[in-house]
């Protein structure tokens, strides 16, 4: 669940009339990732591809093609394999290059639409004119110039004695200029100085008006073609949407198996490969790849790097293997936050499974509202229920359903929903009285009191009322908490890697600094008599935190004693700074609270007191000033509530133990969504 998959190193050499359906077996088992060959040794060379790609791929062009068009989906399942194979070798290429031209007609359609239009725009401007089109263009010995401006009445006056040497027309705000070849210069200058926008001679023959109405009607002809082929697109993918996908899928994965070749090293003779595979499907790979091959070994990856500087002593780095998921599958859909930073290094621990849990309840926190919680849940049902066919749909859904499910938690116990204060409603005092005696004196007489000054923290909690000091501190705890966490895994990270000394002062003087930094910083609050500078067992402890710090950053991190004696104190103010921006659940938390609250004040409270009165317009007026600051509520509730737990995740967290230098395990022939049966 914390780690990834368990890989093993495949080596496979044989004769190269065995690659073809080596590299088939490959793509049957559905889980070798080949690495490609890049190594420069005499008689061995790339493989070349399949001559049978070409075609694959021309096809598999077109397909993609008329997919991105049509974006169609499938929503009932995969197809079996032989449907898929008859399909492409009976009269579905030709359904693909029927409906390529269709996509192909709209396409110049709407082009030349496009171009009507602007002849349409132009031809609109100069019609007031009403002079032949062909009389401003076919005339060599002289020269036309058209206009625009709003200065149109002055034209006269600005031309002065040029008026006399050119033909000029002036209608509405446009103006016509004829000339010869001298005056140009200064009929351009005078339409400078009226502000004229230069308007292009559009070609054709005849007046404006009749070349407009043409235009039109041409317009509208296209328009036409474009419904038509819209129509026949919409109703070729409902027919054929289907199998498009399965198709494009098949193709893909015979693409990559007959380029194939071109990551194996290949000879006159022989070919060799190298890949990775998960260790429990080796005796299975090896059962059917000794049928193709004359040497076939196949070795679990083993990390013997054990000491700090040893791939920079030696001049190469380890090569580790690509990272396949393990989680549970119920915390699998968080996967595709970790990615947003890089999957772990091979070998450390996976955070996804504790992401798929930590996330949505900082996100809780931060929103808690029971009434955009129920919103967001139906938001992530209406999701699922147009993209959830998609992997990547099903797995946005599922996130934004435990964001709303933890926001429709927290919110039930602050007793808010929609920024209304619940707890005195008629309809929840059942559950409410019940709540608030059952947890007033709880933690009456604990440590949780004494000890972390919690004197608010009872049901419903009123975050942003009387528990609102108690809503500041549980932030820091929680980011004490959420940071220790990080640290422990970056200790059996380095551990795991290079040994017990090396991640103690990596990490273990981290954990030294925040367990005694906090704990120093907690009696200061809780109890009047401790000083800043009081010496206890905290700060004794952060004091030898740092100092192992110093020795870490000098030793293991090789930033040498005068960069580990600089960088070892700053960088503990950076942990400080960490710490408290966990302190954004409370404030972004409180400020959504306020605006919300806001909104009830100005709108329903007013619009209430309007309906009262008997205002009955300003009260409408009034219901839309709610609704709107309602929507704006929710929409800010959905973006930064989201950013800021990202945050907290990617760079306060992740930050401390997170490599993300992980390569994706991409098996050749893909992963089967549409196609089953390959």
């Amino acid at each position: 669940m914390l780690s990834t998959v368990e890989m093993s190193r495949l080596t496979m050499a044989g004769s190269s009339d065995n690659l073809d359906e080596a590299l088939r077996l490959c793509a049957n088992l559905g889980n070798v990732h080949i690495k490609p060959y890049s190594g420069s040794t005499d008689g061995i060379s790339v493989g070349t591809p399949h001559p049978d790609a070409d075609d694959v791929s021309t096809l598999l062009a077109k397909v993609r093609s008329v997919n991105s068009v049509l974006r169609c989906s499938n929503k009932e399942g995969p197809m079996s394999s032989k449907k898929v194979k008859d399909a492409i070798s009976g009269k579905f290429p030709a359904k693909v290059d029927s409906i390529t031209e269709v996509i192909a007609k709209k396409s110049d359609a709407e082009a030349e639409i496009s171009k009507l239009t602007e002849r349409v725009a132009i031809l609109t401007t100069i019609a007031p004119l009403n002079l032949p089109v062909e009389l401003m263009t076919e005339i060599a010995s002289v020269d036309v110039y058209l206009g625009e401006t709003s200065k149109a009445s002055k034209a006269t006056q600005v031309f002065g004695e040029l008026s006399s040497r050119v033909e000029m027309h002036v209608a509405e705000n446009v103006i016509a200029v004829a000339c010869q070849g001298k005056d140009a210069a200064e009929v351009q200058m005078a339409l400078g100085e009226l502000g004229a926008k230069s308007i292009q001679i559009p070609s054709g023959k005849g007046k404006p008006s009749k070349l407009l109405e043409q235009a039109s009607k041409d317009i509208d002809i296209l328009e036409k073609t474009v419904a038509d082929c819209d129509s026949e697109m919409q109703t070729w993918s409902q027919s054929n949407g289907r199998m498009l996908m399965a198709v494009q899928e098949h193709l893909e994965r015979e693409s990559e198996i007959l380029t194939g070749h071109t990551l194996c090293a290949t000879s006159a003779h022989a070919f060799a490969l190298e890949a990775w595979l998960p260790t429990s499907e080796a005796d299975k790979a090896r059962s059917v790849f000794s049928k193709v091959s004359s040497h076939l070994t196949i070795e679990a990856f083993v990390d013997d790097h054990h000491g700090h500087g040893h791939d920079d002593e030696h001049g190469h780095e380890t090569e580790y293997p690509p990272i396949e998921y393990d989680t549970l599958a119920a915390t699998r859909h968080a996967s595709l936050l970790t990615n947003l930073v890089g999957r772990p290094k091979y070998g450390t621990i996976d955070p996804t499974s504790i992401i798929a849990f930590t996330f949505p309840i900082f996100y809780g926190l931060i929103l808690g509202d029971a009434g955009y919680g129920l919103v967001i849940m139906l938001l992530a049902l209406f999701l699922k229920s147009k993209i959830g066919h998609d992997p990547v749909g099903a797995t946005a859904s599922r996130i934004l359903m435990n964001m709303g499910i933890a926001t429709f938690i927290v919110g039930v116990l602050t007793a808010e929903a929609f920024g209304f204060v619940i707890e005195k409603w008629d309809a929840f005092v059942w559950l409410y009285e019940p709540m608030y005696s059952g947890t007033k004196y709880a933690l009456q007489d604990t440590v949780f009191i004494e000890w972390f000054g919690l004197s608010h923290t009872y049901l419903p909690f009123h975050r942003a009322g009387g528990a609102l000091q108690d809503y500041i501190l549980l932030s820091i705890y929680v980011g004490c908490a959420h940071l220790l966490v990080g640290f422990i895994i970056g200790f059996i990270n380095v551990f795991k890697a290079h040994g017990i000394v090396p991640a103690f002062f990596e990490k273990g003087s981290w954990l030294m600094i925040l367990i005694g930094g906090s704990g120093h910083i907690l009696r200061f609050i809780t109890d009047s008599s401790y000083d800043t500078f009081e010496g206890s067992m905290w700060s004794y402890t952060v004091i030898a935190g740092v100092v192992c710090l110093i020795i870490g950053l000098a030793v293991y991190e090789g930033f040498g004693w005068l960069g580990g004696l600089i960088m070892g104190p700053i960088e503990t103010f950076g942990l400080l700074a960490n710490t408290l921006s966990y302190l954004r659940i409370m404030a972004v938390g409180v400020a959504g609270v306020k605006i919300a609250e806001i909104g009830n004040e100005m709108g329903f409270h007013g619009m209430a007191d309007s309906i009262s009165s008997g205002d009955y317009i300003f009260a409408i007026a009034l219901f839309f000033l709610w609704i709107g600051v309602q929507v704006f509520a929710l929409a800010l509730g959905l973006l930064s509530p989201s950013i800021h737990a990202i945050r907290l995740h990617f760079v306060e967290w992740m930050g401390k133990f997170h490599d993300g230098s992980g390569e994706e395990f991409k098996p050749l022939g893909g992963r089967s969504l549409h196609v089953e049966g390959h």
